[in-house]
């Protein structure tokens, strides 16, 4: 068996894992790099391996940083299967179409006012691509061993963190792999807690949260506090919130916040189509959640959904209180740009943020304090308060994630650290190491590993340096919009 960390090594995002053994290949998820611009151009590379080799692609969760890359492998030309959940599926037709429509959006927007360096700059995917990707997805069910070839089965294990989001593991010759994906939290009110499945040989295991531990603070109450010190100053509240999984919980504690009493019936809007659509999705997915009927037609009801642009621009003139959840998560597009350039500038309004803000994004920008930022290639001066909210997080943290590690019934082999910053991921190695005993490393960009016997035997490639090979041909638009550098 043998591995190679194309994406997710020293970072958070862009995972990809190209996983080989018995004659077969498979890229375990296929995501997009966010956060600072160098991060962002290798979306514009080539795949760094043999799309017509590849077997399968197995997805453990639709966030764009795990699926986002798929449109460009279509139109790469792979054809083969894309391996999922059924949660997963659904929820990756809506992202996937969304994100193809702000590519395209960004591309016209960039040609038209001249903001390009490239004539013309292209969306780094098309609808038409989106729609390609989509067909391929293969939702398999939780819990249920499928065969991938005589050799190798495939196993997808509750994970939590969203909806549908699994883990993977591979069996293969009685060896097993497990990929956690990204891991949830044991005690969140509506996603399942992640499973403990058989003790694997080997891990691949996310370490977003590897140095820092929650706050165990009252989410809703936490929530309360922030809304009503803005509402007392007659200011707004704009959340820039992931449509998938941050939304719904927003949506969940400020329905519980009102019906209790802790907060005041100011009006809430969703700004998203595409977190509207997640939404409903719930409904549809009640296996893969703690949330009853009521519950989850609370959680729907707790907003009004905005869908037409000229509502969207119509929340921008309302002078009294209100609360704003549009997406993107980081702020990096989406209609959350529109308010943030209507409304920062107003010391009475709370920009609030509500999940991990990766570097070089307009969220870690205003999240560090910055007193302007960069939108729509105008500097936006920020005057309103600027809030980390990370109670609501959906990631485990170092604690949670060593519980989960040692509820297995005996060592892994060894473990290989994904998914994170340098500093956290390294956190995160060295307390398995000390409190578990178990071998692991952080792995680094482009390295292969080699799984013989109980043994895994790094083999090093240097990181790809220098200009993506695609940045001649295709001249793009998505990396320029939003720009911050």
């Amino acid at each position: 068996m043998q591995l190679r960390f194309l994406g997710a090594a020293g970072t958070v995002t862009g995972s990809k894992t190209l996983f080989s053994a018995a004659g077969r290949q498979f890229l375990i998820d296929c995501g997009a790099f966010q956060g600072v611009k160098n991060l962002r151009a290798r979306n514009w590379a080539a795949p760094a391996f043999d799309v017509q080799q590849l077997d399968a692609v197995v997805l453990t969760h639709a966030h764009i940083d795990h699926s986002g890359y798929l449109p460009v492998l279509a139109r790469y030309g792979y054809k083969g299967p894309v391996y999922c959940t059924s949660a997963t599926r659904d929820l990756c037709e809506i992202l996937l179409l969304d994100s193809a429509r702000l590519e395209e959006e960004q591309a016209a927007f960039v040609n038209r006012h001249g903001k390009s360096k490239h004539h013309p700059a292209l969306p780094l995917f098309t609808a038409e691509d989106a729609h390609r990707a989509i067909a391929l997805l293969r939702p398999l069910p939780f819990d249920t061993p499928f065969a991938l070839s005589p050799e190798i089965t495939l196993n997808f294990w509750h994970a939590g963190h969203i909806l549908g989001a699994a883990m993977a593991q591979f069996d293969v010759g009685g060896k097993k792999l497990l990929f956690s994906g990204d891991l949830g939290r044991q005690d969140d009110p509506i996603m399942l807690a992640p499973a403990v499945p058989e003790t694997p040989d080997f891990l691949v295991l996310e370490s977003t949260y590897g140095d820092r531990l929650h706050d165990r603070t009252d989410p809703g109450a936490q929530l309360a506090e922030i809304l009503n010190r803005t509402f007392a100053r007659g200011g707004s509240v704009i959340v820039p919130a992931f449509a998938v999984g941050r939304v719904q919980s927003l949506l969940y504690w400020i329905a519980r916040q009102k019906a209790s009493g802790g907060l005041p019936d100011v009006p809430v809007y969703l700004d998203s189509p595409m977190a509207i659509n997640v939404t409903k999705t719930y409904a549809a997915h009640r296996a893969d959640h703690r949330l009853g009927p009521v519950e989850c037609a609370e959680m729907c009801g707790a907003a009004t959904f905005v869908t037409g642009v000229d509502q969207s621009k119509w929340l921008d003139t309302r002078a009294i209180p209100l609360v704003i959840i549009a997406g993107s998560g980081m702020a990096t597009g989406g209609r959350v740009l529109h308010h943030l350039k209507a409304m920062a500038g107003d010391w009475r309004n709370t920009v609030l943020f509500t999940g991990f803000q990766a570097p070089g994004t307009r969220g870690a920008t205003m999240v560090s304090g910055a007193s302007e930022v960069k939108i729509f290639g105008e500097y936006v001066h920020v005057s309103a308060e600027v809030v980390q909210l990370d109670t609501l997080s959906a990631h485990a943290d170092y604690n949670e994630t060593l519980a989960w590690l040692s509820k297995f019934d005996k060592p892994i082999h060894h473990i290989f650290l994904n998914h994170g910053e340098p500093a956290a991921s390294d956190s995160l190695r060295r307390r398995i190491a000390e409190g578990l005993g178990w071998p692991c490393h952080v792995v680094e960009p482009m390295e292969q590993a080699y799984l013989e016997g109980d043994e895994a035997i790094r083999s090093h490639t240097p990181a790809a340096t220098g200009e993506p090979a695609e940045r001649a041909r295709r001249p793009r638009a998505s990396e320029e919009v939003g720009d911050e550098d």
